[in-house]
């Protein structure tokens, strides 16, 4: 069996921000507070959406979904981040590097297929809502998440092994504070073309197409709510549509800047700002807008910290 490092090369070096010490300052305590914002808010969600029987629907079904992936997404590169930002030994191993990059692109990669099918499942509540229960059945929630995650993890390990397989020669410094493919393949001294095309098409079925049907969704939900007679109703829709799609634009926005932008050998600062972005800031954004505005989620919590006061 051929090894998959040709050039044995052992670890890697995270250049990161190193080169600006002031900003790496700044960013340790602000990162470290996203950080416990993103493990408390979803973790929340999660245990409300399970002990709460009420919340025992598709909606919260998938936002479960969403905060577990928040949670793992921003787990994968956060806390080694965040010992870096203090520490000159700014090394990772080979093995830990092809891991990181592998679980960071299939949670990803997950939440951009799991954004398409919540943003589904609220065009068939409001638009078809008498056949929605038959509609977005528990067997059908489901089979879409896990395909989701399960056709992801496929594809990241795929573009992962290929990646990795690259003979790397010069020097074994990433420009970039986590093990990101793009920042990897440029240290490959071999051929790239089979793993960029297979980044290519990934990026194009997960960007483009998803957020083509996200699109599409929210317009049928407000060509919808247009109609609705309420001025209470419309208000009550549009804004949660609204604070939905912000979260959708700011992620997939700074995705695809990052993944289908012309590429170039130089690293940019403006790189690694924006996979802060969308990597650290739009999953504490989350059970913020998705969730916490909500008044069901606000009682059920409220109903289950009650519980837990009173059996002691």
């Amino acid at each position: 069996m051929e090894p998959l490092n040709w050039t044995g090369v052992s670890e890697f070096f995270l250049k990161g921000f190193s080169g600006y010490p002031v900003l790496e300052h700044l960013l340790f305590p602000l990162c470290s507070a996203m950080y416990l914002v993103t493990l408390l808010g979803n973790t929340a969600i999660v245990v409300v959406s399970v002990l709460d029987a009420r919340l025992h629907t598709p909606m919260y079904f998938f936002l479960g979904n969403l905060s577990i992936l928040d949670i793992c997404y921003t787990s994968t590169f956060v806390p080694l981040m965040l010992v870096h930002l203090l520490s000159s030994q700014k090394t990772i191993s080979f093995t830990a590097c092809a891991i990181q990059m592998c679980l960071s692109l299939s949670t990803g990669s997950t939440e951009c297929l799991l954004l398409a099918i919540m943003a589904y499942d609220r065009y068939l509540a409001i638009c078809r809502p008498l056949r929605y229960p038959v509609l977005m059945s528990r067997w059908l929630c489901l089979l879409l998440a896990g395909t989701a995650w399960v056709l992801c993890l496929l594809k990241s390990v795929t573009e992962t092994v290929i990646a990795m397989r690259l003979p790397f020669c010069g020097h074994r410094v990433v420009s970039h504070f986590t093990c990101e493919i793009l920042a990897v393949l440029k240290l490959a001294c071999g051929d790239t073309s089979v793993s960029e095309v297979f980044l290519l098409v990934g990026a194009i079925l997960l960007l483009p197409v998803p957020l083509s049907l996200i699109c599409l969704s929210y317009t049928l939900i407000l060509a919808t709510i247009l109609r609705v007679p309420s001025g209470a109703g419309r208000r009550k829709a549009f804004s949660t549509c609204s604070a939905h799609l912000a979260v959708v634009l700011l992620f997939y926005g700074t995705v695809i800047f990052m993944y289908m932008k012309p590429k170039t050998k130089e690293a940019r600062i403006s790189d690694e700002v924006f996979t802060v972005l969308y990597a650290v800031v739009t999953p504490m954004l989350n059970p913020v807008i998705y969730s916490l505005r909500n008044k069901e989620v606000k009682e059920a919590a409220r109903k289950v910290w009650g519980k837990r006061w009173a059996s002691r």
